[in-house]
């Protein structure tokens, strides 16, 4: 199989979808990998170093569509992209079409098949190509927010540890998933004062056994998150709905009455956000001010830190990669059913019932649709 790398056309993503050493992997399986030259700059990883590893270097995005059976990609495609994919090529990437509904339309149409990173289960269910990005916002989170309190940066002018006689911020992080618990336990280990809200009794019982006091965990209702959210200087929304759009948590009313300097970083940005007034942004410009509130909303947040969040993406898609390019799709689907889980696009349909539940379209079951290798 022919596997292409594009560089990546989102705003400030400087990842890409391969390391060299997953290129000479799957060079060493007998396939091709094609990589769009500069793809790896933003991350360190020039094109001399895919070379060495065996890849082809192309002078443009084109090049890269025209000649691969399967593009691997961060980001959801955009612009351009969209009109350069055929009927059965192969796009693995992170879609989030819920908050993208024009990309998921016009993926439906260009009879690509879409496989979503955050959709893919492993064998516990959990999301496991999901789980290391969330694993960098949810660390990125807290030391964003600290830097936004300070008041230069237009915060409050607190400091998130406190000091010896100084109470320490207040950090309030919205869901215990992975994402969550990472900057929940980051928050409690530079000192803060952490609470942490969710429905799920035994995601709170993990808070209080695995991060030892360091944070308190709440079962999550309006009264709570309005209450806990009236007294916070960190607010970190880490809601997650596998597929669907984020749940707004906390309304505007809510965030109007927050102390004036505190800081949003809402993570789930990407799923549409789970705090009313957000909305994305960019690294370019990554703050807003509603209501005396800071408001992050950057969604591709990881992309900060390009490249460990290239090495930590790139070693979990690796094992789905190779398993496309030497099984072939409909093997490696009927092999796996929780990478199946993942297609969310396939022959002119939307096959994951989440992603159809949230765009407000027909659901067909992947199992009912002929997808065969081309």
């Amino acid at each position: 199989m022919i596997i292409g790398i594009p560089r990546e056309t989102k705003p400030g993503e400087a990842r890409v979808a391969m390391t060299p050493e997953g290129a000479r992997e799957l060079l060493r399986n007998g396939h091709e990998v094609l990589v769009q030259t500069g793809a790896g700059d933003g991350c360190a990883l020039p094109d001399p170093l895919y070379t060495a590893a065996g890849a082809r270097i192309v002078p443009d995005a084109a090049a890269v569509f025209a000649g691969a059976d399967l593009i691997c990609k961060v980001k959801e495609p955009r612009g351009g992209e969209l009109d350069m994919f055929r009927s059965g090529q192969i796009l693995f990437t992170f879609l989030h079409l819920a908050a993208y509904p024009d990309v998921a339309e016009q993926l439906r149409l260009s009879g690509v098949v879409a496989i979503g990173y955050e959709t893919v289960e492993g064998d516990d269910g959990r999301l496991v190509l999901l789980a290391p990005m969330s694993e960098v916002a949810g660390r990125m989170s807290v030391q964003i927010g600290a830097h936004f309190l300070e008041r230069a940066q237009g915060g409050r002018g607190i400091l998130l540890g406190g000091v010896t006689g100084v109470r320490p911020a207040k950090v309030l992080v919205l869901g215990a998933g992975a994402a969550g618990m990472h900057a929940a336990a980051v928050a409690g280990c530079m000192g803060a004062e952490v609470i942490v809200l969710d429905i799920d009794i035994n995601k709170l019982r993990n808070v209080e056994e695995t991060l030892g006091g360091r944070a308190v965990g709440l079962f999550s209702t309006d009264a709570v998150i309005r209450e806990e959210a009236l007294s916070a200087d960190l607010l970190i929304g880490s809601v997650l709905l596998r597929g669907r759009r984020a749940p707004r948590l906390v309304d505007k009313e809510t965030v109007s009455e927050m102390r004036k300097g505190a800081v949003i970083v809402d993570i789930a940005v990407d799923q549409g956000g789970c705090i009313e007034t957000s909305r994305e942004t960019r690294h370019d410009d990554p703050v807003f001010v509603a209501y005396g509130v800071l408001h992050y909303g950057v969604a591709n947040m990881p992309a900060a830190v390009p490249y460990t969040s290239t090495y930590a993406l790139a070693n979990a898609t690796l094992p789905y990669t190779a398993a496309l390019a030497s099984k072939g799709l409909t093997a490696a689907l009927a092999a796996d059913p929780g990478f199946a889980r993942g297609v969310q696009v396939a022959a002119e349909k939307i096959c994951n019932p989440d992603v159809a539940m949230a765009l407000g379209t027909a659901y067909v079951p992947l199992s009912e649709l002929s997808i065969g290798d081309s």
